[in-house]
C-alpha cells in the first residue's frame, strides 16, 4: 500500500472510527485516545504522541476543527494551519493510527464513542479534571498524564516567530 493511501486512510470520520475501534477491540488491541489542536507541530507534540502510543496498541487522536479552536480563544489568528492540514500532518506520524475531527467544545462525545482503554493528556492537566475521565473510568479504562517537553509550545513558537 502506498504511503499516501495509508495517510488518507488514517483520517477518518466518526462513523469510520467506530468500525475501526470495533475491529481492533475484537482482536484484543489496547486503544489509546488523546486530543488537541496540534496547530504547528513541534518536538513537544511528537514526543507526547509517541509516549501516548507506547501505552497501547493503537492511538486515536481527536483533532479540534478550526471552529472549535477559535472557540477555545487561544488568539484571533489561531489556528494557523487548517484542520485538513493539521489532520494530514498528524496522520503522517507513524505513532498515530487514526485522526478524527471533532467540532464540539470538548471531545466528550468522541471519548464516549471510542471508550478508550487509556485516555491521555499532558501533565498540565489534573487527572480528575480531564474531559472524559468519568467515561473512561466507568468503562474500566485508565486516565494518564504525560510529562510535557519543557520549552515547546505552539503559543511560544508563534511568539518567537513574531519577533
Amino acid at each position: 500500500m502506498s504511503f499516501h493511501k495509508r495517510l488518507t486512510e488514517k483520517c477518518v470520520s466518526k462513523h469510520q472510527l467506530e468500525k475501526l475501534i470495533a475491529d481492533w477491540k475484537k482482536h484484543g488491541l489496547k486503544i489509546v485516545f488523546t486530543n488537541g489542536c496540534f496547530d504547528i507541530l513541534h518536538r513537544g507534540h511528537v514526543e507526547y504522541l509517541c509516549k501516548a502510543r507506547d501505552l497501547g496498541d493503537k492511538l486515536i487522536l481527536g483533532l479540534n476543527t478550526d471552529d472549535s479552536v477559535k472557540r477555545l480563544g487561544k488568539s484571533p489568528e489561531r489556528p494557523i494551519n487548517s484542520q485538513e492540514t493539521r489532520a494530514t500532518i498528524i496522520a503522517a506520524l507513524e505513532c498515530v493510527d487514526g485522526v478524527v475531527l471533532f467540532d464540539e467544545d470538548t471531545p466528550l462525545d468522541l471519548i464516549s464513542c471510542v471508550k478508550p482503554d487509556i485516555l491521555v493528556k499532558g501533565n498540565d492537566y489534573a487527572v480528575e479534571n480531564i474531559v472524559g475521565y468519568d467515561v473512561v473510568k466507568a468503562n474500566g479504562g485508565e486516565v494518564i498524564t504525560i510529562q510535557l517537553v519543557d520549552g515547546f509550545s505552539t503559543t511560544g513558537l508563534i511568539e518567537k516567530l513574531k519577533k
